[in-house]
């Protein structure tokens, strides 16, 4: 067994127990934590396939932003997580027996697994020659050529995600002072200051 092989072995026992954790996790916080090393592992085994661009990609924008997002969702969010757990108890033998279902098409799935001749042929037409362009040029062509579109609508989900996030966190409360931007510009400076003529030995 090569160090490639062992260091495979050990991103991918990393991924599931992370993804595991992620859902068996008490504190939400936790949760976001073990995504985040989910994803770290996840970039781990893109530069094992070669594929650095997108490794450096999943840390930058899914660790960097998305986790980092999560976990301002998470915190600032007042979530009484106690309640919202009782509640959960009552659809357990609801979601029991959509995870059973869901094992069942998998293993039927995996019971029929077949690999075709071709498809290693047809993989490898994909993948143009290292010699004549590099891994960043061809994934870019691939992405802003033949897949704008999606990519493009991909974007637009993280934007509404974005925005929904604010707008879950955003909270108007009474008795705090908030900036108005307007009243700022258009305020008269001879009314905003007021000369003091202080005197020796005496104070405001």
């Amino acid at each position: 067994m090569t160090v490639a092989d062992i260091t495979f072995y050990l991103f991918a026992i990393t991924v599931v127990t992370a993804g595991l954790f992620v859902t068996l996790a008490r504190n939400p916080v936790h949760s976001v934590l073990w995504l985040i090393l989910a994803f770290l592992s996840s970039a781990g085994l893109f530069v094992l396939l070669g594929a650095e661009f997108v490794a450096m990609l999943l840390i930058i924008v899914y660790v960097g932003a998305v986790a980092v997002l999560f976990l301002f969702v998470v915190m600032m969010l007042d979530v009484d997580f106690a309640e919202l757990k009782a509640e959960m108890a009552s659809y357990i033998p609801m979601a029991a027996l959509i995870g059973i279902v869901l094992l069942m098409q998998l293993a039927m799935v995996f019971g029929n697994w077949t690999f075709s001749e071709e498809a290693l042929a047809q993989r490898g037409a994909v993948t143009p020659d290292l010699n004549e362009v590099q891994n960043t040029a061809a994934l870019g062509l691939l992405i802003y050529d033949d897949y704008i579109l999606l990519f493009q609508a991909s974007g637009l989900i993280l934007l509404v995600a974005m925005i929904g996030a604010i707008v879950l966190t955003l909270r108007h409360r009474v008795g705090i002072k908030r900036q108005n931007v307007v009243a700022q510009m258009q305020r008269d400076p001879a009314k905003a200051m007021e000369l003091k003529d202080v005197k020796p030995g005496q104070g405001l």
